[in-house]
């Protein structure tokens, strides 16, 4: 099951093991980008939003004023997920560039995608958004509106021109996808790839060969622009489906989410015991132990807690002492080798 972004209003559902292309604009179209440090704090809580909600991202595309990314919820928590990841990145963006306020517009979209041929075409358009924004132009009331850069065909100095600009997009997936660089490690490329060629040697060069057929000729009135403006994509059956369960509420996805286990806070607990062998009431709350902080940055990363339940844990301990305790532990353990190889093997023994 797979999703994609809309400018319609979407239908909230969260589905375990469902797939979604979200997208997020900055407030009244400003920039949620200004240089390459951003791009980059952006790419690194993508990467942190995997490992404390295990979501999987299969495509990105930063723009200036918003983003694209096509994302897989093993445990439907979408909604969870991505407001952890855009206070995160709101709060440090204000925090560095000295404002306040709202960065985004409004909630994130999502829009229900179905399987098969129809995410195939939405990863190129995904890809495409560097290209198809590129150009603007003036409607009939002289207003100044994005223009669809695929449209018409081109000629040859224009589809060059266009390939060149998808080619030098640093802040995409395409490159990974087409064989131009590896790609974060957190970034997978393989299920997507597998429908552009069934022997994987082709995979890149196919996906390569595809998009640049679509930037030299241009893309058919509609092809790309199903992705838009619609609450699901799929088959009727799908669509139908989908709506479905908007109407019934969040209980059957929230019970197929409940079917694959998070980390247990118990689990860690456990596991620190097992590496240091001590039993934790020797030095769980012990003066000056690093184990407490240690348990709480794990759980912070893996156990899918706010920072008030994992207070609660440790019988009612204040989310800021969390909060600043685990920060000031990580950065501590930078410092610490010794703290650094006793984290590393209490994540071995949880096999996350």
């Amino acid at each position: 099951m797979w999703c994609a972004v809309g400018m319609a209003r979407p239908l909230r559902v969260n589905i375990a093991d469902g797939w979604y292309h979200v997208m997020h604009r900055g407030i009244e179209r400003r920039d949620i980008f200004v240089d390459a440090r951003d791009r980059r704090h952006f790419l690194s809580l993508l990467e942190e939003v995997c490992v404390r909600y295990r979501f999987r991202v299969h495509a990105y595309c930063l723009l200036n004023n918003h983003y694209h990314g096509i994302i897989q919820t093993p445990d439907a928590n979408l909604s969870q997920g991505m407001q952890w990841f855009g206070l995160s990145y709101s709060s440090w963006f204000n925090a560095r560039h000295r404002r306040v306020g709202t960065l985004f517009q409004g909630r994130f979209r999502s829009v229900p995608v179905e399987d098969g041929a129809w995410v195939y075409e939405l990863s190129q358009y995904v890809h495409l958004n560097p290209v198809r924004l590129a150009g603007f132009g003036l409607d009939r009331a002289g207003r100044r509106v994005e223009s669809e850069g695929l449209k018409p065909t081109p000629t040859p100095g224009e589809a060059a021109e266009r390939l060149k600009r998808l080619r030098d997009h640093r802040w995409s997936s395409y490159r990974a996808y087409a064989g131009y660089e590896t790609g974060p490690a957190w970034l997978t490329t393989t299920v997507i790839l597998k429908r552009a060629s069934r022997r994987r040697e082709e995979r890149r060069r196919r996906y390569r060969a595809e998009v640049q057929r679509l930037l030299r000729r241009g893309a058919k009135e509609g092809r790309l622009d199903r992705f838009r403006d619609v609450v699901a994509i799929g088959s009727a059956a799908f669509v139908d489906r989908v709506r479905k369960l908007a109407g019934e509420g969040e209980r059957e996805t929230e019970r197929r989410g409940r079917l694959r286990e998070k980390v247990l806070f118990d689990d860690i607990l456990a596991a620190l015991e097992k590496v240091r062998g001590e039993d934790r009431g020797d030095w769980l709350h012990k003066h000056g132990d690093c184990g407490k902080w240690l348990v709480l940055y794990v759980a912070r990363r893996y156990c899918g807690l706010t920072l008030r339940q994992l207070g609660e844990q440790l019988g009612g301990m204040d989310y800021a002492a969390v909060c600043m305790g685990t920060g000031r532990f990580e950065k501590r353990m930078r410092r610490d080798r010794a703290l650094r190889k006793l984290h590393a093997e209490v994540v071995k023994v949880l096999h996350v």
